[in-house]
């Protein structure tokens, strides 16, 4: 179970099995109910799905990755990119900038770590598939995971190169 805001109207859990209904409230949205492992059948509510939930289709997936995300690869089903780290320390302030930005979103990544890199992969549960939903988290993670203050003309001049103490994120050129 995972906790959602408002997901069942009464304490905030929910089940992450959604089983489609018909297709209701409008051109954008198709209809889910969620039975809730609190109440059971019993307690079965239906979810809106919209249109920032439809799955898209695999030529779409790929053309957005390529317009934008060069560094994502769609691989089982998931949009994934790893980014190689200086060390264990950089991997763990990549993990928690993914998960702040996650948390912010409400919406949910997969993150594998090792010592030296980190894979995170998006997918839309309740769509089983990509959706709008994926591609707007991964921009916000790519654009924040891959910011270089010391390359632009801002005041802030980022962390100090040639010094293996301050060594973050190994960035894309």
């Amino acid at each position: 179970m995972q906790r959602r805001r408002g997901s069942d109207g009464m304490d905030g859990t929910a089940c992450m099995t959604h089983v489609p209904l018909s297709p209701g409230g409008g051109q954008d949205h198709a209809r889910f109910s969620c039975a809730c492992l609190t109440g059971g059948e019993a307690n079965r509510r239906e979810m809106p799905m919209t249109a920032r939930e439809t799955a898209l289709a695999e030529a779409e997936i790929q053309q957005r990755l390529q317009d934008g995300l060069s560094h994502w690869r769609y691989e089982n089903g998931w949009i994934r990119r790893t980014y190689r780290t200086a060390s264990w320390k950089a991997t763990l302030m990549v993990i928690n900038t993914v998960g702040h930005l996650a948390e912010a979103a409400w919406h949910h990544p997969d993150i594998t770590a090792s010592y030296a890199w980190v894979e995170v992969r998006l997918q839309t549960h309740t769509a089983k598939g990509i959706t709008e939903k994926d591609f707007a988290l991964a921009r916000m993670i790519e654009q924040v995971v891959q910011w270089q203050p010391g390359k632009d003309d801002g005041p802030l001049e980022g962390t100090p190169s040639g010094d293996q103490r301050f060594a973050y994120v190994k960035y894309d050129t």
